[in-house]
């Protein structure tokens, strides 16, 4: 099956062509880890989940790199102000190092929360401190690089498409002045730096000798030479938030391509932004941001935020509401308590238990939204045409649990019921000794009781089983 994705370089949805048949190299941004991960940025990371599984669904090999960005990060995406690592260490009175690791292993603990698959090479940028130095050499020689008082820089002017990922016009706005320029020695207002030195007024903990003087790298540097590591000079997809195209993804482009004279990679993907109501985006330096660990406080679910993510197509924007996350539960939780029923169903004696060869449709729809750019929403309602078609209990159970390789919702984990009141259970509890007496007339008006009081019964081979009505 042909495979479709958006292309943020050319604006267009293409047929995936990979450097090699059916094999998929992917490089996405992995978090700055100096705070907690907000629910906004778990949102790509979903996004990106979504997409190697679908890779693995429809056949294809995947070999993903993420790093984790725990040194070079100013507190402006360009190159103004402090190393976010160094501030989140005078935040909390720790050293930037123990901050890095805090941060690390909280990040990873939403991400698992959240049913991401972990990717096959993680990289702190502190260990490739070599590569990026190689990369710096690499683009001194080739000219495109200057010295000024605080670093070495990438001078944009000599690189002919530079900005070609965030457009024209956006790169003209930048260098006529539209950001506002902090770096006077710079020549050029979209020039960013390769190499920051450690200034003599600074007290910095990360720094590390250099041809060029003591210091640290820029931001940008850390991803192009890991994925060049890792990948090769030419890789398949490159994903992150839409937040990236504009500098970050822009400047990965310009210094790989003009190290190498290869394009850095085929096809770029970016995650729109998840919206708090009249606030906008989520965003940490806005402070009161969510986590993953915030939504579980709430008793919520993260796989119910995960369902919420696959609501909407990852390059359309998604509003956040408590309303939306407790529709999203609901829904989980009625597909888990469907497949939990398929599975008795399908246990239980039948006439016929052969299965129904077209049915195999279902299959076909879903991996055709897979390769329709990741359309999760679509997918999602194949699922549920699924388990609600006429079909046998067996084979609807297991296309549910082979879609759920993709989905990633625990399908086949019991759905959660709510406890019931001490004088309800104790209903309930008499209901099933009357049965076992065989007192049929207590055990009818105890059934009818409790379903006056909004608890259904159920009689089952398994046992008496119940649930709350919600009419």
């Amino acid at each position: 099956m042909e495979l479709k994705l958006y292309n943020t370089l050319t604006r267009s949805k293409e047929l995936f062509k990979p450097l090699k048949p059916m094999t998929a190299g992917i490089y996405t941004c992995g978090p700055t880890v100096y705070n907690y991960a907000h629910i906004g940025n778990m949102r790509t990371y979903i996004f990106e989940d979504g997409l190697v599984r679908a890779l693995k669904f429809l056949g294809y090999g995947v070999k993903r790199v993420m790093n984790i960005t725990d040194v070079g990060h100013l507190v402006s995406d360009a190159d103004d102000g402090e190393d976010k690592m160094e501030v989140g260490a005078k935040r909390e009175g720790k050293s930037a190092w123990d901050i890095a690791k805090f941060y690390t292993e909280a990040f990873f603990r939403d991400y698992k929360a959240l049913n991401c698959l972990l990717p096959d090479i993680t990289c702190p940028a502190t260990e490739y401190i070599k590569e990026m130095l190689d990369l710096l050499l690499a683009l001194e020689k080739k000219g495109f690089t200057y010295r000024i008082n605080d670093g070495i820089y990438f001078d944009t002017a000599k690189l002919p498409d530079y900005g070609k990922l965030a457009g024209k016009s956006h790169i003209e706005g930048i260098r006529e002045g539209a950001r506002v320029e902090a770096n006077a020695e710079k020549r050029g207002a979209a020039d960013f730096a390769l190499w920051k030195f450690s200034l003599p007024e600074e007290q910095r903990q990360m720094e590390w000798d250099s041809p060029w003087g003591k210091g640290f790298p820029g931001w940008h540097m850390e991803c192009s030479a890991m994925a060049m590591k890792h990948l090769g000079e030419t890789i398949d997809i490159h994903c992150g938030g839409e937040d990236h195209v504009a500098i970050h993804h822009t400047n990965e482009i310009a210094q790989s391509e003009a190290a190498t004279g290869k394009p850095f990679a085929n096809y770029w993907l970016h995650a729109r932004f998840l919206i708090m109501g009249d606030t906008g985006k989520m965003s940490k330096s806005a402070g009161g941001f969510l986590t993953t660990a915030t939504l579980m406080e709430k008793g919520c679910d993260p796989l119910a935020y995960r369902y919420f993510c696959f609501s909407a197509h990852y390059r359309k924007q998604l509003e956040f509401s408590w309303e939306s996350i407790d529709t999203a539960a609901k829904n989980l939780e009625a597909l888990r308590a469907t497949i939990a029923r398929l599975k008795e169903e399908a246990q239980a004696p039948a006439v016929n238990k052969g299965k129904d060869e077209r049915f195999h449709e279902f299959y076909d729809h879903f991996a055709e939204a897979l390769a329709d750019d990741l359309n999760m929403p679509q997918a999602l309602a194949v699922l549920w045409g699924a388990l609600r078609s006429p079909y046998g209990a067996t084979e609807r159970r297991e296309f549910a649990l082979k879609a759920d390789e993709v989905l990633g919702l625990d399908l086949d984990r019991a759905p959660a019921q709510e406890p019931l009141p001490a004088e309800l259970a104790a209903l309930v509890t008499e209901r099933e000794a009357a049965r076992k007496a065989r007192d049929f007339k207590r055990s009818d008006e105890l059934r009818k009781a409790l379903a006056d009081k909004g608890v259904l019964i159920e009689d089952t081979s398994s046992g008496t089983k119940w649930k709350f009505s919600r009419g």
